[in-house]
């Protein structure tokens, strides 16, 4: 498991995210400011941080719930 700062481009703010495996996209929601953004980390290292929208972000929620349903 690995622990990996990522710092918000909107606000500056600093989060900790706890990754299991070395790799992640998705979205993500500064604690800060509360904007959203989709993230890509691979080998521990941010590739990528675009903004979206609070619309963007709830689809891509459900889309990871409609996943998790079926996985099981």
């Amino acid at each position: 498991m690995a622990m990996m700062s990522l710092i918000c481009p909107a606000c500056g703010a600093e989060s900790k995210l706890s990754l299991v495996i070395d790799e992640y996209r998705g979205p993500r929601r500064c604690w800060k400011c509360h904007e959203y953004f989709t993230i890509h980390i691979k080998d521990n290292e941010l590739v990528s941080c675009e903004p979206m929208t609070e619309e963007e972000y709830k689809q891509q929620q459900e889309i990871e719930e409609l996943k998790n349903k079926f996985r099981k």
